[in-house]
């Protein structure tokens, strides 16, 4: 058989994504981190007014609607803002520019396996710098490393929690390389680390409308950093990355803050019950400052309590790999169901058996 890839794409595995089941699978669906609540009227009403004219041309390369309506929420020039499919683009578009092999990529682990997804397409060198149990910013070992791109989650996903913005600063003065600040779950933070693109040349802040903003599925997120590094990125983003609609989409969600924030206060409520419920239950339960609960099941296994939730048609997500094998991550919200019926889902084993108790609030 011919051999049509590099070396480097033979030899990775690529990224796997929580299972997606069809929209009318009858499916308890806690695997992807979702927002429970639909998207603000204010988009639906967009969407239903959207002129078709502007699919017949190219969008704006530079997504300026939407890149003007961030600058007006966040108080950011919009010339420090670069827009992306999805967060994960902008993600793509750092690593594609600042590496290649010989140059490392530098991050705490566990957190979002993207990273080192992307970083294998580019055959850069990977180093990986194991979190403690309680999940505490591993500083020196990440200065010490001081590679081309280090990457921090904070809220960092699966764990839930957030890196201070004085650490940050810290890890920022010390690297010679960019520091990437992915913020996908700031929404539910009650910090941020956006003052830092200010102060630091070599900082990028990435964002996301999939959490917060009920928009997983138009894809849209955005990096805010100084003009001098974002000149860099300009040159290998794709020239119309962003399509009309979700410009448009994309402005009127964020300018809809007291509906967003409406939306996070609820799912936040939730997260704190889920919490309190589950470590009644005997489960281990990590702080969390998103939209989801990283948990370990004291009775049991948990591979084996997400195959039973499974088969029972609950989704959850359990990732395979070191320091998270006897963990499952769930998203602590309350969810809309037909009818508009709010049901609680609270995870337990009862007698040796996995129970679904189910509270309607």
């Amino acid at each position: 058989m011919t051999d049509y890839f590099r070396s480097n794409i033979n030899a990775m595995a690529g990224y796997v994504p929580g299972e997606q089941p069809k929209p009318d699978a009858q499916i308890i669906k806690l695997n992807s981190n979702e927002n429970p609540y639909p998207p603000s009227p204010v988009v639906m009403e967009v969407l239903r007014n959207f002129n078709g004219e502007w699919l017949r041309r190219y969008p704006n390369p530079f997504a300026e609607e939407f890149r003007h309506a961030i600058s007006q929420v966040l108080g950011v020039p919009s010339d420090w803002i670069i827009v992306g499919n999805g967060s994960d683009e902008i993600l793509n578009i750092v690593i594609r520019a600042c590496t290649e092999p010989g140059r490392k990529v530098v991050y705490p682990t566990p957190t979002y396996v993207l990273y080192r997804t992307l970083t294998q397409m580019q055959a850069a060198d990977i180093t990986e710098i194991t979190y403690s149990e309680d999940y505490r910013l591993p500083l020196k070992e990440l200065v010490a490393a001081d590679g081309s791109v280090t990457l921090i989650a904070s809220p960092n996903s699966p764990s839930g929690q957030v890196v201070s913005a004085s650490e940050l600063r810290e890890l920022a003065t010390k690297l010679s390389g960019i520091l990437v600040i992915d913020e996908a779950y700031v929404d539910f933070a009650d910090e941020n680390a956006l003052t830092l693109v200010n102060e630091f040349e070599n900082v990028i802040a990435i964002r996301t409308l999939s959490k917060g903003y009920s928009l997983a599925g138009i894809r849209l997120g955005f990096g805010v950093a100084n003009p001098k590094l974002l000149s860099g990125l300009y040159k290998v983003k794709d020239s119309y990355n962003i399509d009309a609609i979700a410009c448009a989409v994309g402005a009127a969600a964020i300018t809809d803050q007291a509906y967003k924030n409406a939306c996070v206060a609820k799912v936040k409520a939730s997260r704190t019950k889920l919490a309190t419920d589950l470590k009644q239950l005997g489960f281990q339960v990590w702080d969390s400052q998103t939209n989801f609960l990283l948990v370990k099941p004291n009775h049991g296994n948990a591979e084996d309590l997400y195959q039973r939730l499974k088969e029972q048609k609950i989704l959850v997500r359990y990732f395979q790999q070191p320091g998270l094998e006897d963990k499952l991550r769930i998203i602590g919200s309350l969810f809309n169901r037909p009818g508009n019926r709010h049901i609680y889902y609270i995870l337990g084993f009862f007698m040796g058996s996995c129970v679904l108790f189910l509270c309607c609030i």
